[in-house]
């Protein structure tokens, strides 16, 4: 790529971002909608960056290692402009709760690679964005609130959060850390809040039956279920029925021991229905398997197509992916969900003119538009 448009200052109202460890893309995907220009990405998922380079193709993606990865190389595509935001979100499996290793993972001390790239690059401000499990780990929060003091930045105190009150049709609780050079911003209000959520009904309601084949849509297709999963799901009541309504001849034999132990409440959400009109549960790696969680259709007797967890992890219905199912499944439980990012990088744009002050009003209009969208798009294939 030519770098050398990149020597020219910042033109009027342009806000700029960088996106560290931008996986398959749903924070890019936000930080464009909120209005942000996304000059550089770093990962090094080569599928993750296959994904994001069908959907961000004007984006300078850089696959590689972070530890890996000079500031100088993104520097040089900054070039004179100033940056407006660097986002991290380092990998979270490290300070997950569902993460039942006990060995070390180096990958706690993936954030702290922040430092160096905010030393380079000066942003304006800086947006973390991580499982609420991190806060845990004091020796990293510590070492990073040190480490950005040093640097003349001022480090919020973590906020946990529900994705679910910011336009995301699912719970999925995280945690938010901002580094800001001057005066520190407040994380703007839930935009919907409860009683008014976006449900699994308004995301994925009005999609077409899914079948084996689409051609119009490779991922809008049923998973291959065995016979004894197709009993199992036949047995369980729609719009949020649960494994405890299963006759015990398809009872697992590792339900049945729990249940035996009066320890019958430990993976009840497994073989379990979304409910229509509330939001989904959190959608992992395993969104689109029964055995995994609550990633059952409300209606259907099969799991959630991977398009439906795409829309529930609010990415548009034409959002291109690359890979096998099990890559894909794995790119979409990992993803940041877009609305969350498009609404948390809404508070870094109040100072950038008029045409970026967002009253709360618009910004649930603009929910309300997105959602829409997702169901007037025409379908595409992956």
């Amino acid at each position: 790529m030519d770098q050398s448009k990149f020597n020219e200052k910042n033109t009027a109202n342009e806000v700029l971002a960088i996106d560290l460890f931008c996986g398959c893309g749903g924070v890019t995907e936000g930080l464009k909608q909120a209005g942000f220009t996304v000059i550089a990405a770093v990962d090094n998922d080569p599928i993750c960056c296959q994904t994001y380079r069908l959907n961000h193709p004007e984006v300078s993606l850089l696959e590689k290692d972070i530890c890996k990865t000079s500031a100088r190389s993104l520097k040089s595509i900054l070039g004179k402009r100033k940056l407006d935001l660097l986002v991290v979100c380092a990998p979270c499996q490290p300070f997950s709760s569902l993460n039942k290793s006990k060995k070390p993972d180096e990958r706690v001390y993936l954030i702290l690679q922040s430092v160096r790239f905010t030393k380079a690059l000066k942003p304006k401000y800086v947006l973390f964005e991580n499982v609420p499990g991190i806060t845990k780990n004091s020796t990293v929060i510590n070492q990073l609130k040190s480490e950005f003091s040093k640097l003349g930045y001022n480090l919020s105190e973590p906020k946990q959060i529900d994705a679910a009150d910011y336009g995301v049709p699912q719970r999925r609780v995280r945690c938010v850390i901002v580094a800001s050079r001057k005066k520190m911003v407040d994380l703007p209000s839930p935009t919907t809040p409860t009683g008014h959520r976006i449900t699994v009904r308004d995301a994925i309601g009005d999609l077409p039956a899914a079948g084996f084949i689409n051609p119009k849509d490779s991922l809008h297709v049923c998973r291959k279920h065995s016979k004894i999963t197709i009993d199992r799901l036949r047995h369980i009541s729609h719009d949020g029925g649960s494994r405890d309504e299963l006759p015990a001849h398809l009872r697992l034999q590792c339900h049945k021991k729990l249940d035996d132990t009066g320890e019958a409440t430990y993976y009840c959400d497994v073989y379990g229905r979304m409910r229509w009109d509330t939001v989904a549960p959190t959608l992992t790696t395993g969104c689109t398997d029964v055995t995994k969680g609550r990633y059952a259709h409300p209606v259907f007797d099969r799991a959630i197509t991977l398009r439906e967890a795409a829309l529930l992890q609010t990415f548009p219905i034409d959002y291109r992916f690359y890979g096998n199912s099990g890559q894909i499944a794995r790119q979409i439980g990992n993803a940041v969900p877009v609305n969350l990012a498009k609404n948390l990088a809404l508070i870094f744009l109040s100072n950038k003119g008029d045409k970026h002050r967002l009253t709360r009003a618009h910004r649930e209009k603009q929910l309300k538009m997105s959602c829409q969208a997702l169901h007037n798009a025409p379908p595409n294939r992956t």
